[in-house]
Order: C-alpha cells, then sequence, then structure tokens
C-alpha cells in the first residue's frame, strides 16, 4: 500500500450528497478506499449500514475497516468538493507533527458565490461537542485503532457520540492542528435559526443526546485529571455583616424601551428582607440615563450608578456593582431587556442559598417576544445541571441558564472578566469547581428576545471569536480543576 494513500469514510445522512460526494472522491488518486457508512444499502462495496451514522459500534467498524495510515472522514450532511492539492496538504500536515487530528477552513457556495467559512483552532478547552470541525477532517488512522481500548464506548453503548468519543481520545494522546486556509467547498445548506440552533441541546427531545456526552466528556475530564468529585465542593457560611439581604444587579447601556419595565420588576418583588436595585449605566445616551434617573429619585431602593471608566464591557459592569458598598449578601442578575415573572423570584432565589448553602443559584426562564409571548423553545431549564456532576459537564456545555445569582463576599473574590460575551460563565465555571450551586427548574424569569438583542445575525468572525473565548475559559479552568486536584493527592 503506498503510504501516501489514504481512505475515505462517508457518514451519509443525505444520499444525493453521497452520491455526489463519492463521485468526487474517485476523481482524486490519493484516496484509494471509500467506505460509506448509511442507513439503507446503497448497493456499493465497503458499505456499513447504521441508522445511527455516529454511534460507537459505527465509528468503531469504520476505523477497523481503514486499511491506510490515514482517513479522511466527511460529514455527508451536504455535498463538498474535494481536490488532490487540498488532500495532499491534509496528509502533508498530518505527517509532518504525526498529528491525529487534522481539518482546515473551507469555502461554502452560496448559488456562484463563495463564502469564506473559517474554524478556530483546538484547544485543551475545546470539550464541547459541538466544536467545528468543519465537514471533513484527516484522523491518524493507525493512531485511532490505537485509541479503541480506551474509547468509552467500548464498555458503553453510545448511539449518538462515538465520534465524540474517538476525537476527545485522539485529543489526549495526539495534537489536533487546524489549517487556516480553505482546503475544500461545501454546498451551503439552510441553517436553522441562530436561536434554533442555540438551544438545541436543552430541547428535551435532545435529551438522550446530552445524556450520552455527558458520559463521553465526564470521561474525558477524569481521564485528564480534570474531574472534580461532588463530595469534594464547600458549603458556605454566610456572613451577616450587610445592610440589604440582596441586590438585584442590571447593568444597562441604551435600552430606554426596555429599562423601565425591568427595574418596575424589580421594586414589585414582595420579599421578607430588604433589597435594594443596583442599576449600572454605562454612559447611555438614548434617553435612558434620564429614565432611570427619574425613576431612582422616586424609589430610594434604586441605586443609579454610572462609572468613571469608558471601557468597561458587562463584566466590568457587574464589578462596580457587587464593590458598591451597599450591595446585598446575594447579588442577583436581571438584564436589562428582560422580567422576572412573577413577584416572588427573588425570595425563591434567596431561599434557594440558605436551603443548600450553596455559593450560587441559577434558575429557569421562558423565552418571549417583547409583549411576553411564549417563543419556541419556550421554557429553558437546563435540566442536564445534576447536583453530582452540573459543575463537570458545565465545561462541555455553552450556557447554565438565568438568572444567575452570586453570594457577594465570594463574586467579590472571583470577580467578572470585563467582556460582554462569556462572563457569567466564567465566574459560574470558577464558583462551581469548590462550591455548592443550587439549581431551580422551575422558570422565574423572562428573557424576551427582539432583534436587538439576540444573535440571530451573529457573522462566522462573530460566532468564531465568541467560541474561541469559551474554550480559552475552559482550558483555564481545566488548568485549574489539574492543578486542585493535584494538589488533593
Amino acid at each position: 500500500m503506498d503510504s501516501n494513500k489514504i481512505t475515505a469514510a462517508i457518514f451519509s445522512t443525505n444520499y444525493s450528497s453521497t452520491e455526489r460526494i463519492r463521485s468526487n472522491l474517485k476523481e482524486i488518486n490519493l484516496i484509494s478506499d471509500l467506505i460509506t457508512v448509511s442507513a439503507k444499502d446503497l448497493g456499493q462495496e465497503n458499505l456499513i449500514i447504521s441508522d445511527q451514522p455516529f454511534s460507537g459500534e459505527t465509528i468503531r467498524k469504520a476505523i477497523e475497516k481503514i486499511p491506510t495510515r490515514y482517513a479522511m472522514f466527511i460529514i455527508g450532511s451536504q455535498t463538498i468538493e474535494l481536490n488532490r492539492q487540498g488532500v495532499d496538504k491534509f496528509i502533508l500536515e498530518a505527517q509532518k507533527l504525526d498529528t491525529g487530528l487534522v481539518y482546515s477552513d473551507y469555502y461554502e457556495m452560496e448559488g456562484r458565490k463563495n463564502i469564506y467559512h473559517s474554524v478556530i483552532d483546538y484547544q485543551i478547552g475545546s470539550i464541547r461537542d459541538d466544536f467545528d470541525f468543519g465537514l471533513c477532517f484527516l484522523i491518524n488512522a493507525d493512531l485511532a485503532k490505537k485509541c479503541l481500548p480506551d474509547l468509552i464506548s467500548d464498555n458503553n453503548k453510545l448511539n449518538y457520540s462515538g465520534l465524540y468519543d474517538l476525537r476527545l481520545t485522539i485529543s489526549r494522546k495526539s495534537i489536533m492542528v487546524r489549517i487556516p486556509e480553505p482546503l475544500y467547498t461545501a454546498q451551503a445548506r439552510e441553517e436553522s435559526s441562530a436561536s434554533e440552533k442555540m438551544f438545541e441541546y436543552v430541547d428535551p427531545k435532545n435529551r438522550q443526546v446530552q445524556i450520552e456526552m455527558e458520559q463521553v466528556a465526564t470521561h474525558h475530564l477524569k481521564e485528564i485529571g480534570a474531574y472534580i468529585n461532588a463530595s469534594n465542593k464547600r458549603s458556605v457560611s454566610f456572613e451577616n455583616n450587610f445592610n440589604y439581604e440582596a441586590s438585584v444587579v442590571i447593568p444597562v447601556k441604551n435600552r430606554v424601551n426596555t429599562i423601565g419595565d425591568a427595574i418596575r420588576s424589580a421594586l414589585t418583588q414582595k420579599t421578607q428582607f430588604s433589597f435594594n436595585v443596583i442599576i449600572v449605566d454605562n454612559h447611555s445616551d438614548d434617553g435612558t440615563t434620564k429614565k432611570i434617573k427619574n425613576i431612582s429619585t422616586e424609589d430610594k431602593r434604586v441605586i443609579h450608578i454610572i462609572p468613571e471608566s469608558y471601557d468597561l464591557e458587562i463584566g466590568g459592569c457587574w464589578n462596580e456593582a457587587i464593590g458598591y458598598p451597599e450591595c446585598g449578601k446575594f447579588a442577583v442578575q436581571l438584564d436589562s431587556d428582560d422580567l422576572y415573572s412573577h413577584e416572588n423570584t427573588l425570595q425563591k432565589i434567596v431561599n434557594k442559598f440558605y436551603d443548600e448553602k450553596c455559593a450560587m443559584v441559577i434558575a429557569s426562564y421562558m423565552l418571549t417576544d417583547l409583549n411576553l409571548k411564549e417563543v419556541p423553545p419556550g421554557i429553558i431549564d437546563h435540566r442536564e445541571w445534576t447536583d453530582e456532576n452540573g459543575h463537570n459537564n458545565a465545561l462541555r456545555i455553552n450556557g447554565l441558564g438565568a438568572p444567575r445569582a452570586f453570594y457577594t463576599p465570594i463574586i467579590r473574590e472571583i470577580k467578572f472578566p470585563n467582556v460582554s460575551y462569556g462572563e457569567d460563565y466564567a465566574v459560574a465555571l470558577a464558583i462551581s469547581s469548590q462550591h455548592k450551586v443550587g439549581r431551580i427548574y422551575e422558570p422565574v424569569y423572562l428573557c424576551r428576545r427582539w432583534e436587538g438583542n439576540t444573535d440571530a445575525s451573529l457573522s462566522i468572525e462573530k460566532l468564531n471569536e465568541n467560541n474561541f473565548y469559551k474554550d480559552s475559559l475552559r482550558t483555564k479552568e481545566i488548568k485549574l480543576r489539574q492543578e486542585l486536584n493535584r494538589n488533593e493527592i
């Protein structure tokens, strides 16, 4: 067998695309063997018939069938076109560093126009199951075969997460390399809306998929020494030297049409304790400042802070609020365009702190439009969180729920990163590694989605920036947890 020849394995979820991909690959003489994974018999050689193309069993069969040192895995959900030069670059990169997995940027063809689709570099924290490797990537098949005994699917039946299991295992034994240039072209497909994609993983119909993905991620964290046992986490002893039991924290910039509703939602809370509302107005210039000032004049519970600094993001605004002398014992989130769903939300959150002696509380919310009409997928309760493993599974998923509330002395120690994306995720990871996190699974919050506050129109560059940042948070947290575990030995 020519050492430069490779196998191509197509995981078919679209039969017409599969035929076109096979036709294209047959013209590339660097590809000596073709394996197709399909739910139906396509009358081809080297066919693996499976209703679950990414199950542990299917992935194992595909790896065992590969006769060459390297194999190109192709996600056959849409048509892609490769050429010899692109395949050659994949192979050369793999040989250069003896890499476990190589992936690249690519073009997406919309009509007659090619749109550049960049992907991001892999890092230790890139353990989320939706990491974008593109639609084809090269694996070191020899290494993959050596990985087979280490797969969680060797002892567990995985229907959906066999490929996820494989790539995490490869990442523990070798490097993952991105080639920052487009080496193939994909036919664009109709995408689900950004809102749908954002909440796919909390959709109840995907629950079994999520359970599997959590098993795989947890196994990986144990293998790399970053798993935190729930029994090691500390309960909180609450101090009583606060003038207010709680503070509702509202960072805001230019939300003149919604800030009034948010403040009224906070002020109408019925509680058995005293609370205030701390609004950090980040130099609004659309009338928001005047509206806050008018309300604060009428109700002394409203504290209106305009920071001296002009370089604050949402995280920096939170730091202003929690550092304020009159911040309460518990700092409770309310975004400037959202509402508490009923008058008992604040009391429920504070009760949860005392019931579980936790450092953070995360509740559940309902998605609505500006008129408070429920929009799909409706209630977001993040039931994938469990007391036993939520703090580990948090490293796999992209969000943890809302509203979020913090025991003020602990969040003052940790502080928020001065960013406007992922700031809440960063502190949740930091808290959950060492402290209990309480969960409320009934919706107590209305998250209002509208054109001015959704992620529907984010460019691929911005999405990549966001994803890379959260992966970097995971990288930092994994290293801290590894160090924490080493110190406990």
